[in-house]
């Protein structure tokens, strides 16, 4: 297979991070090249909860579909407690989602879709989108960056062949131990070894064990310890078991395929039960984040930059949202559209997020299986930067809120949910968001068309859709201007990634719709003018 020599974007790993940036360019029109030094796709579940925006910025790629029908059934989408999967006092928790209806905050509610499961999803789009630019089994040596871009030296693992690229751009998407991040010099920052598990994969007919009490995930309670994830709630699992490093018990041997069923045994409470242990993989929780996002040519995403204690689910959605907004940002400058100055407020937008995160995340690790899971969390999102025009009366918010999902206008939030009538494929506002920037408002005022085609020929294209015009219709009409609190003469302006860039009472009111473009992809002028 030929290995460009020069290309735009160069992707180091091909997890869920790497491969939803690279369905992500090629919607956007960019030419990359994405290596993986695995010789394919995940064999083991690792993250399983795939949150509603996750499913949004699927939704966008056309993905939603196909990432659903390999999840668990919403059905069993619940939260086991009890001592073991037999015990008669379990408690289960959770509401299954109905992803049928398009209702409340999000057409896309979450899903349970184990890795070893999203990987191959992911992939097929990435491969049929930009067939010979998708190379696994194939490594990153070593990279040097000038002013004008990255040099790379990749080596093929089954033959050790050795190629030389020269990218505009470099991502890291390279996970926890990133060579990518490394060779930036770019350091972590946080605690490590805050536990320590061994993932048991294994094969049992614990589908008529659970069939009364069929969940997504099991804690187990004292005595119990540690918990099984469901892979198909039937033959398929993973148990995960807490050690300590420190003081080993002196019959734990990990290698010992004996000892591993026994384990599973006495968790699952079924002495007689047949396991097959497939594979194991030791892990440590950690909870880390970069001291920066970018250096120079070189950007980071996903573990890459910040390492998510598994404790509610967080970790592998928000380097999807990492790569959700780095993607459009990536696709403006390498187009001329933008300056390179915009990929700044990708730090400036995703690290106070992952923070949060972060610390979120740590809480629930200390406070055992006394967390709960928020599939709405990440909807909550807000930015603030250089590549929002923040309203004057806006208060600052923290970048989530962890009191819950509350649709807002407001520039730096994603654009609420509506559920509309409309042409194929379009039942939702969010579907009319990308691959440009899109103008929302329900005037027909066609001042917001004309103001869209200056843009369009200043080279900065703006899609607008008026809202109950005849072709596009809301279910609840007048819904959409009154969660964006806005006038009926209003508007907002909804990046690619569906975050609010701004937000106008009137096309009278305040900049025309070319200045705050420029303003979002140039940084000038460095004031709006008013009309």
């Amino acid at each position: 297979m030929h290995v460009p020599t020069t290309v735009p974007v160069l992707i180091v790993g091909g997890g869920p991070v790497g491969l939803t940036l690279s369905n992500l360019l090629s919607r956007y029109g960019v030419d990359h090249l994405l290596v993986e030094a695995r010789p394919g796709t995940s064999r083991h579940p690792k993250a399983r909860g795939v949150s509603a925006r996750s499913m949004e910025i699927f939704r966008r790629c056309g993905l939603e579909d196909a990432v659903r029908g390999a999840a668990l059934p919403a059905s069993q989408v619940f939260f086991y407690r009890g001592r073991d999967l037999v015990d008669p006092d379990f408690v289960r928790s959770g509401v299954a989602h109905d992803a049928s209806d398009g209702g409340g905050s999000t057409p896309s509610p979450g899903v349970i879709c184990s890795q070893d499961v999203l990987e191959p999803v992911l992939l097929g789009r990435a491969r049929e989108l930009a067939a010979d630019r998708i190379r696994f089994g194939t490594r990153l040596l070593s990279c040097t960056q000038d002013e004008e871009g990255v040099r790379a030296v990749l080596e093929e693992r089954a033959d050790g062949e050795r190629h030389t690229v020269r990218a505009e751009w470099l991502v890291g998407c390279d996970g926890a131990a990133s060579t990518v991040r490394a060779g930036a010099g770019i350091g972590m920052d946080g605690p490590t070894g805050l536990g320590h598990f061994l993932s048991v994969r294994f094969e049992a007919p614990l589908g008529e064990v659970v069939a009364d009490r069929a969940s997504a995930s099991y804690f187990l309670t004292p005595p119990g310890r540690g918990g099984f994830m469901a892979v198909d709630n039937d033959r398929h699992w993973i148990y995960q078991y807490p050690f300590d490093p420190d003081h080993p018990r002196g019959d734990e041997d990990f290698t010992d395929r004996k000892h591993l069923e026994d384990l599973v045994r006495a968790a699952a409470g079924v002495p007689g039960l047949g396991v097959t242990v497939r594979d194991t993989m030791v892990w440590r929780m950690d909870a880390q984040l970069a001291s920066g996002y970018r250096g120079g040519r070189v950007l980071l995403a996903g573990d890459a930059a910040h390492v998510v204690p598994p404790t509610g689910g967080h970790g592998m959605n928000t380097g999807i949202g990492d790569a959700d907004n780095l993607a459009w940002k990536l696709a403006a400058v390498t187009a001329g559209r933008a300056t390179a100055t915009l990929l700044d407020s990708y730090q400036a937008e995703r690290r106070p997020v992952a923070r949060q995160v972060i610390d979120l995340s740590t809480d629930n690790a200390r406070a055992g299986a006394g967390y709960r899971i928020d599939d709405e969390l990440l909807l909550t999102a807000t930015y603030r930067s250089a590549a929002v025009v923040p309203d004057p009366d806006t208060p600052a918010r923290p970048p989530l809120d962890l009191s819950g999902y509350h649709p807002s206008g407001a520039p730096g939030d994603r654009v609420p949910h509506t559920r509309l009538a409309g042409p194929p494929g379009i039942s939702s506002t969010l579907d009319l968001v990308g691959p440009g920037f899109t103008l929302i408002t329900v005037s027909d005022a066609p001042v917001w068309q004309r103001q869209a085609d200056a843009a369009g020929a200043a080279g900065m294209p703006v899609t607008v859709h008026r809202l109950d015009d005849g072709r596009l219709r809301e279910e609840h009409p007048g819904s959409f201007h009154r969660l964006c609190a806005m006038p009926m003469g209003g508007a907002v302006l909804v990046r690619p990634d569906g975050h609010i860039a701004w937000r106008t009472p009137s096309p009278a009111v305040g900049p025309d719709l070319l200045q705050v473009l420029r303003r979002i992809l140039t940084s000038t002028p460095g004031a709006l003018m008013m009309r």
